[in-house]
């Protein structure tokens, strides 16, 4: 038996908003204000929108959050997937899907331990990816002409740091302004140190030789800012040597790694970015003064031997004394060198004139003779072949010229019969050219005849020219008692132009102009010849 459904019944009956509103309101009243550690799940950074949802959980459940865009902006760490917090808010409820979530107000790390494990998860990726190399660390320069700070205005770091800068060297310090703690602070040192590498070399404002990164002590949560992902890829990006100096010598931050130096205190940067200027003082000094007695004593030194070399020379006499006694020796045996020269040669031209008698020269030109005759027969063999072998091959020749008349008879045969067609066609073609170059001929003339301006003057018209021969179109170009030549079709009139009249009228005195009547004048090849009416 099922109940009647008129029975009547004490609860109350709610509809689906209402019941969704009281849930909602026991549920804002109860957790008004909670604390929840759970690890975030599922987090995607911001939504367009500036509010982020993720979920808490940990190994049993699980619950949606958010955090609105005005409460995102004030927390002092950004969250991050599987990072462990503590989120203070309240929880409610969302009625059009039956779920309950947690508004997040407040958000932190839960713990120095979450912190450093999260701290030493990020210095292994960016470790892994090379940041940390000692390879990629520059070298400070020596003597840098501009220094960039990147810090915050106020406070005892920058004193430290200019008041320790003027003390050892004075030189130029750029200040760029950041917050070094809070949310943003890690965007602006990164950007910071982009914007100093962006300076030109020789700009207005002049670019740095070294950066220093600093701030002063703080807790690991306070310093957080420098270990955040875009400050370290800053740093380890910089083409500017970048000294590190965040906290205290103990205090150690992922920028510490990134940089080509690390400072134990803002002072102790400005030490390293500078020498003193009172030890080089010093030092050029002491190596000047090295320098100048070095110098004396070299120059003592190379007196002395110059000295001692000046000793060791002979004199003059000393030199000369060997060459003018083998010059003496020489100009006393000078005379009898030519007088036994003299007979020696002598002694040779008598042997030589020993050996010339007639007999002698008589047997050389008989020799001489025989020779000569034998070289002519020789000769006379040599042509006598010469001819011979020419008178055949003249022979051979004359009997192949003899057949050449017939072959060159019928190669003219066969020219005079090729010359003949090449003469038929040549008269065709030269008929067919001058065919068409007539009728062409003919339709140009006859083009001629119907543009030409003698056409227009048969039917009445007549052109007027002025007294250079330029035709005149409008009658403003004419003024009165201008000479002016009318041509006709059948002749030309001289004339001359009168005071305009009104009405059109002619004046008496050109009303009857004198009359020279020229025709065109023929030319020996035909018909006058075309005029034109410009």
């Amino acid at each position: 038996m099922f109940p009647d459904n008129d029975s009547p019944t004490n609860l109350a009956e709610y509809s689906v908003s209402e019941l969704s509103g009281s849930i909602k309101r026991t549920v804002e009243q109860a957790f008004e204000q909670v604390r929840v550690r759970g690890e975030i799940s599922g987090y995607r950074g911001p939504h367009s929108s500036g509010h982020a949802y993720f979920c808490l959980k940990d190994d049993r459940a699980r619950i949606d959050a958010v955090i609105w865009k005005s409460s995102f902006s004030r927390l002092r760490f950004r969250p991050e997937e599987g990072m462990e917090v503590i989120a203070t808010g309240k929880v409610t409820t969302f009625p059009g899907s039956s779920k309950y979530q947690i508004v997040i107000e407040t958000l932190e790390p839960a713990g120095a331990g979450a912190l450093m494990a999260l701290l030493e998860e990020r210095r292994r990726k960016l470790a892994a990816e090379g940041l940390f190399d000692a390879a990629r660390k520059r070298p400070l320069p020596f003597l840098p002409r501009v220094i960039g700070v990147v810090t915050s205005p106020t406070g005892a770091v920058i004193r430290d740091i200019l008041h320790r800068i003027a003390d050892r060297f004075p030189v130029h310090v750029l200040v760029w302004p950041v917050k070094v703690q809070g949310d943003g602070s890690g965007e602006e040192v990164a950007a910071a140190i982009r914007g100093f590498n962006a300076l030109e070399q020789e700009g207005a404002i002049p670019r740095p030789d070294v950066l220093i990164v600093a701030r002063g002590g703080g807790s690991l949560e306070d310093l957080w800012s420098f270990n955040d992902e875009a400050v370290v890829r800053a740093a380890a990006d910089s083409q500017i040597p970048l000294i590190s100096a965040v906290g205290h010598e103990t205090d150690t931050t992922l920028i510490d790694h990134a940089a080509d130096r690390r400072a134990p205190t803002p002072t102790g940067a400005a030490e390293m970015a500078v020498p003193v200027k009172a030890d080089l003082d010093a030092a050029l000094a002491a190596l000047s003064a090295r320098l100048k007695g070095a110098a004396t004593r070299q120059m003592d030194g190379r007196r002395q031997a110059l000295r001692a070399l000046a000793r060791a020379l002979p004199s003059l006499d000393q030199l000369l004394a060997l060459p003018r006694r083998r010059f003496d020796e020489a100009a006393a045996g000078l005379g009898r060198g030519l007088q036994m020269n003299t007979l020696n040669k002598r002694r040779t031209f008598e042997r030589a004139a020993a050996h010339l008698r007639p007999e002698l020269l008589a047997g050389r030109i008989i020799e001489r003779r025989q020779r000569l005759a034998d070289a002519l027969q020789r000769a006379e063999r040599v042509i006598e072949r010469r001819i011979d072998r020419s008178r055949a091959r003249i022979g051979t020749l004359d009997a192949a010229l003899g057949a050449v008349p017939s072959r060159i008879a019928a190669r003219a045969e066969r020219a005079r019969d090729r010359l003949s067609g090449l003469v038929r066609r040549a008269d065709t073609a030269l008929a067919g050219d001058v065919s068409r170059r007539k009728a062409l001929l003919a339709a140009h003339d006859r083009m001629l005849q119907s543009l030409s301006y003698m056409k227009v003057l048969e039917r009445g018209y007549a052109l007027v020219r002025d007294e250079e021969g330029h035709a005149v179109k409008q009658a403003a170009g004419l003024g009165p008692g201008a000479a002016v030549t009318i041509t006709f079709a059948d002749g030309t009139v001289d004339a001359v132009t009168g005071p305009p009249q009104a009405g059109g009228a002619v004046p008496p005195a050109a009303a009857e102009p004198k009359r020279k009547i020229a025709k065109p004048a023929a030319t020996a090849d035909g018909p006058p010849k075309q005029g034109s009416l410009f």
